[in-house]
């Protein structure tokens, strides 16, 4: 799956914005992503039958492109997940 055309978060409304290249926007939630996370330790988390916690107020302080995906820094300090496009795509879409 391509990048999106473009990626904007909002720190107010605490959300993600995809525009995609056939003219599809879609938005996350900080909060879902942040319990959306699939870096190892979340990962663990939910293999164990428990749920990745987020604050309602938590936002995105930073979002790095890795190529395939991004990055994502949460203002609770987490920023081990790299979240491919395809990833990102299928949560918007729950």
């Amino acid at each position: 799956m391509n990048a999106p055309q473009q990626i904007a978060t909002d720190a107010v409304a605490r959300t993600l914005t995809l525009q995609w290249s056939d003219g599809r926007q879609q938005q996350i939630a900080h909060a879902q992503l942040r319990r959306a996370c699939a870096c190892a330790e979340c990962r663990r988390v939910r293999l164990d039958g428990g749920t990745v916690q987020a604050s309602p107020d938590l936002t995105l302080t930073d979002v790095q492109p890795m190529g395939y995906g991004v990055q994502l820094v949460f203002s609770d300090g987490h920023a081990r997940g790299i979240y491919p496009w395809r990833y990102l795509a299928e949560l918007a879409g729950t």
